[in-house]
């Protein structure tokens, strides 16, 4: 199983990779495209975390933050072999590898992470983000899902763990 659990955290990564090459190709940085009255495509850089959080810290949150990713992925991939048969866990943490690697594959090689897609509501724009950050995020939401699922049927996720 952790095959399976594997190749979908390399899905995310090309898919991730893929895309920002796309937009990297096609745009200049700060540049946009209106697609709907509530979406864009933006190439922008982050070099910080989530919503740019220390972006401009002055360069050590560079290596910072690759190291997190890096140890969080060791972490990750003892997950995933210890708890192999258990599906929704697995592969919400499948999603979380496979997004925390793509965006390292940013840090280590240009210093940054792509983002380009943006969400906007009257004025207000969500930070721009990408597959990585989608698939952590959709990830960490079946976590917590879940982990509320699990404590109303009694089950703990992942199953065993304590």
């Amino acid at each position: 199983m952790l095959r399976l659990w594997l190749a979908i955290s390399a899905v995310v990564i090309v898919a991730d990779q893929i895309t920002k090459a796309a937009i990297v190709r096609h745009f200049a940085f700060g540049e946009s495209t209106t697609l709907t009255s509530f979406f864009n495509l933006i190439l922008t850089y982050n070099t910080g975390a989530a919503f740019s959080f220390l972006a401009d810290a002055g360069g050590w949150q560079r290596w910072f933050f690759a190291a997190v990713a890096a140890i969080a992925s060791i972490v990750i991939i003892y997950f995933l072999r210890k708890h192999a048969n258990e599906r929704s866990f697995c592969f919400a943490l499948s999603l979380i590898l496979g997004g925390a690697l793509g965006n390292l594959v940013d840090r280590v090689l240009l210093g940054h992470v792509v983002d380009f897609l943006d969400f906007h509501l009257a004025g207000y724009h969500w930070p721009a983000f990408n597959v990585a950050d989608s698939a952590i995020t959709i990830g960490a939401a079946i976590l917590v899902w879940e982990s509320f699922a699990g404590s109303k049927s009694g089950k703990v996720v992942p199953n065993g763990s304590h």
